[in-house]
């Protein structure tokens, strides 16, 4: 069964007003780094036993609730949670990738992008709204991968 490819799918959901990725990327990538500020939150008080950590945990979390909602899918799934865990190992595995980077293992480091690229595609997979419409087409030449199929929809700078 052939399916609608992908990159089409996008472009008539776009010209429909249905999507607007570019600012949804923007803020993906800001609620990445809330969970990050509340992990150190954590860590730091577990540290310190400095409440002031506890209070920022609870801002960012809050935050991080607030804006979440702004681009996942809320419906009787665990979409919710899992667009939190997807985001947030993403964002671990591109740091670690960058630290592999910087001690010049990199083959270990492209891999930890790659892995990071596919948490990454698996969150917009997940939250994009008419997934009936879209359906991910391997009619390309690189490895098959959820990324592949979605990396040209996920360029930054798109105004």
């Amino acid at each position: 069964m052939k399916t609608k490819n992908f990159m089409m799918a996008i472009s008539e959901i776009k010209e429909r007003n249905e999507l607007d990725l570019s600012a949804g990327e923007d803020l993906s990538i800001a609620l990445m780094n809330i969970v990050s500020l509340e992990e150190h939150s954590f860590f730091s008080f577990v540290k310190t036993k400095d409440e002031k950590f506890l209070e920022i945990l609870e801002t960012c979390r809050e935050l991080r609730k607030r804006l979440l909602a702004k681009i996942v899918n809320k419906d009787e799934s665990e979409a919710w949670c899992m667009s939190k865990h997807l985001l947030a190992s993403s964002m671990r595995l591109y740091e670690i990738g960058n630290r592999l980077l910087h001690e010049k293992k990199m083959e270990e480091a492209k891999q930890s992008y790659t892995d990071a690229a596919e948490l990454y595609a698996l969150f917009w997979k997940l939250n994009i709204n008419n997934p009936k419409e879209v359906s991910i087409s391997y009619e390309n030449k690189e490895k098959k991968s959820i990324f592949s199929g979605i990396k040209k929809l996920l360029e930054c700078c798109k105004e």
